[in-house]
């Protein structure tokens, strides 16, 4: 999944840096014939912003290509750090998040009036730590929709983080590699979703999505949208009453 401006960006670089180990080969589908394919999973920081300025300074048209969106734990700001300092120019194109993804997959929207309101999009705490306030049994205090990163394979603490907020009925889905041809949904609760995860092999490229409005077809809706109410008057339509 791309936004065309990706696409378009794509098509004419020159060399093409990309996260192999996370972006899909289909991308490169769009790569103009003798463009420099390099894949990143085995370099480190300085590895990776060398390449860049090199084909750069060669007068290149350099793309980096990263999964998802580059606003969320994407690592894009280090690497923009260093090209700054060394005044290359930069424009970042934004991609599509892994969590407006999985919820169009579900076609389930995760804000539902009288239901949730929030969306808190997170990762656990592993070999890299979270800022003081914001771990998961915290954040899980507001019951909003809770979209978790990075943590699959830590799933058995996820889960037990969450479950006093949550409760073990909570519903929650675990969304791989989505818009992949691989891709697996997987839905359950608190109670047993560690289980099922574990059962599927899965312990990374996937996201922990738990929130009430995943119920919201079982009980259907508490309440309907403002937006559309035929009684709700705003600036582009009078509301009408009989």
């Amino acid at each position: 999944m791309i936004t065309v401006k990706g696409q378009r960006a794509l098509s004419r670089a020159d060399v093409i840096l990309y996260a192999g180990s996370l972006v899909s080969d289909a991308m490169l589908g769009w790569a103009k014939p003798g463009a420099e394919l390099i894949d990143t999973a085995s370099l480190d920081l300085g590895q990776i912003v060398a390449r860049i300025i090199e084909a750069y300074q060669a007068g290149k048209q350099v793309v980096r290509v990263h999964s998802g969106d580059t606003a969320l734990f994407s690592a894009m700001q280090e690497q923009l750090e260093i090209l700054e300092k060394e005044e290359i120019p930069c424009r970042v194109i934004p991609g599509v998040t892994a969590a407006a993804a999985a919820a169009a997959a579900l076609a389930q929207e995760l804000t539902l009036p009288e239901v949730t309101q929030t969306v808190i999009l997170t990762r656990a705490a592993g070999r890299t730590p979270v800022p003081k306030g914001e771990s998961l049994p915290y954040l899980a205090r507001h019951e909003a929709s809770m979209v978790i990163y990075l943590s699959t394979k830590l799933i058995d603490k996820v889960v037990a983080e969450l479950t006093e907020s949550y409760g073990p009925e909570a519903p929650v889905v675990v969304a791989y590699r989505v818009s992949w041809p691989d891709q697996q949904i997987i839905r359950g609760t608190l109670a047993d979703i560690a289980a099922k995860v574990k059962e599927a092999g899965i312990e990374r490229q996937a996201l922990i999505m738990v929130s009430p409005a995943l119920t919201a077809r079982e009980s259907w809706l508490k309440a309907k949208s403002k937006l559309y109410d035929r009684t709700f008057s705003h600036g582009y339509r009078s509301g009408k009453t009989d």
